[in-house]
């Protein structure tokens, strides 16, 4: 039980790097958090954690050690959830990631629908354009748009996205529209800035443009407006423009053209593992989004 317990701690401390905040989420006092974490450096032979006066990090052991300590305290809350009758009720916080726009249209509202489920769930959302170390960052599911690298974890394939280059019809009546790849340096160009986009845009058949486009922003939400504006082309995730091209304000160019769609996957580091509040919102998801046109028209 002393092991068990600081285990938690050592969690705690990793989690909110931060011995004094650790002690203050737990009711202990700090002197109580720093002898549990010293009690398991000595008993393990090695250091957890770098402190300086400004921060608290962790050793590269000691990021080896978080992983397993949250595989054994998830084995034991669900082992006592079984024994109590309520393995499958969810309990506690959940995290969950995506990129800001997909996260906002598409995964909130399931995580809405998740709470109405289970009211005694609380969730806590990372909706950023940027890569996310979903163990670093305390992260339970995410929602990855893209090719995937190998690591482990548990990835569920429920669709994918068209990359596409579109325009208003006033900007189609007053300048035309491209016919091919090449076609698109007479045209003028809005571009995102954000962690994934590239002004070097491919397309099938090994086809690639640099573009030059006369306006950078640094939102996928501030190009997508331009292009409503009918000011020149911008090219985004379908998802992104469903509202306006289903309302007829955008039109898609260069459909023929296209590169191969990106998988989308609900991606989580625990596997057979996973905590029944995982497990819930997993299986949720994977249905929901499944089911949604846009991800698999």
């Amino acid at each position: 039980m002393d092991r068990w317990h600081s285990m938690r701690i050592f969690v705690k401390v990793a989690e909110t790097a931060s011995f004094a905040e650790a002690a203050r989420q737990l009711n202990l006092s700090a002197p109580a958090v720093t002898r549990a974490i010293a009690s398991l450096e000595d008993t393990i032979g090695a250091r957890l954690f770098v402190r300086t006066t400004r921060s608290v990090k962790l050793t590269e052991g000691g990021c080896r050690y978080l992983e397993d300590c949250r595989r054994i305290l998830s084995d034991i809350v669900e082992a006592e959830a079984a024994a109590g009758g309520s393995y499958a009720t969810p309990t506690g916080t959940l995290s969950v990631t995506a990129s800001l726009l997909f996260g906002q249209m598409h995964v909130l509202p399931i995580l809405m629908d998740y709470l109405d489920a289970y009211p005694s769930m609380t969730v806590r959302t990372l909706f950023v354009d940027r890569p996310v170390n979903i163990i670093d960052e305390g992260i339970d599911v995410a929602v990855r748009i893209g090719h995937l690298p190998d690591s482990g974890f548990t990835a569920i394939r429920v669709g994918s996205l068209r990359r596409v280059v579109c325009g208003s019809p006033a900007y189609f009546a007053k300048h035309g529209e491209p016919v091919t790849p090449a076609d698109l340096r007479d045209h003028r160009i809005a571009a995102s800035t954000s962690a994934w986009a590239s002004t070097d845009w491919r397309f099938g058949g090994d086809q690639r443009v640099t573009v030059r486009p006369a306006l950078q922003c640094n939102t996928n939400e501030a190009v997508i407006s331009a292009a409503l504006c009918g000011w020149g082309l911008t090219r985004v995730l379908h998802y992104q423009i469903g509202p306006a091209l289903a309302a007829g304000r955008l039109r898609i160019v260069l459909a023929a053209h296209e590169e191969e769609r990106l998988p989308v996957h609900v991606l989580h580091p625990e596997g057979r593992h996973a905590p029944a509040k995982v497990r819930a919102f997993v299986d949720m998801a994977v249905e929901r989004l499944r089911a949604n046109p846009l991800l698999n028209g």
